[in-house]
């Protein structure tokens, strides 16, 4: 089957209103937004001479952090919504601000919420050192597997895969999947807990996936 994908372009302005630049803090800016408005930001960046660009983030990993995070004192992310910018506040412990250009609002992120996600992932990595069985998920979803990039590549995925599943500590099984419903886990009640490689928000609103980045993350600590 032959899959063509298409960008959604927005239409709105997205540069910064007077009053919302009086707003935004002293210091210097790390700019990040959606595809939606890449086409746009120009427009934005020109109002905003202290900034530097980090490019498009997606809801699963904002690569652009680790580019300019060391050269900015906070982040402003352009776009709607908090899917996007929940990663980028993940990513790192500098502020993040919002501007949404299409209701032109501009707020700082709340910390709770922030704060609420890495609660989250503290408790699901808890659960996976006491959990005696372990499945770990695969996705074969075309688009998910980017070979571009190495770090994101089907095999790179599958190698951490199987170097998780070759640890001696618990019962670990594989389980790929294309199209995921999180009920779909509940016909394997034999699992104590996941460990996904897949695409890194799935497990968002439950505690009982650990995503794979995560994993290494804590044991690293």
């Amino acid at each position: 089957m032959k899959i063509t994908y298409l960008t959604a372009k927005s239409l709105h302005d997205v540069r910064l209103t007077e009053e919302a630049l009086k707003n935004l803090p002293k210091g210097k800016i790390g700019v990040m937004t959606n595809i939606q408005h890449l086409h746009k930001m120009q427009d934005l960046l020109k109002q905003l001479p202290n900034s530097v660009f980090g490019g498009q983030g997606v809801g699963c990993r904002c690569d652009g952090i680790k580019k300019i995070e060391s050269q900015v004192d906070y982040f402003l992310f352009v776009g709607n919504g908090v899917f996007h910018p929940i990663q980028i506040a993940l990513s790192t412990e500098k502020p993040i601000w919002l501007w949404d250009p299409v209701v032109k609002k501009l707020e700082k992120m709340d910390q709770e919420l922030i704060d609420r996600f890495r609660k989250k992932k503290e408790v699901s990595y808890k659960k996976f050192l006491m959990a005696k069985s372990v499945g770990i998920m695969i996705t074969c979803k075309p688009g998910q597997n980017n070979g571009i990039l190495s770090e994101y590549s089907k095999e790179n995925k599958m190698s951490k895969a199987i170097k998780l599943k070759e640890r001696k500590d618990k019962d670990y099984f594989l389980f790929a999947f294309d199209t995921l419903l999180m009920s779909d886990l509940e016909n394997f009640p034999f699992i104590d807990m996941w460990v996904n490689t897949a695409c890194n928000r799935i497990g968002d609103e439950t505690p009982k996936i650990l995503e794979i980045q995560d994993l290494e993350r804590f044991e690293a600590l």
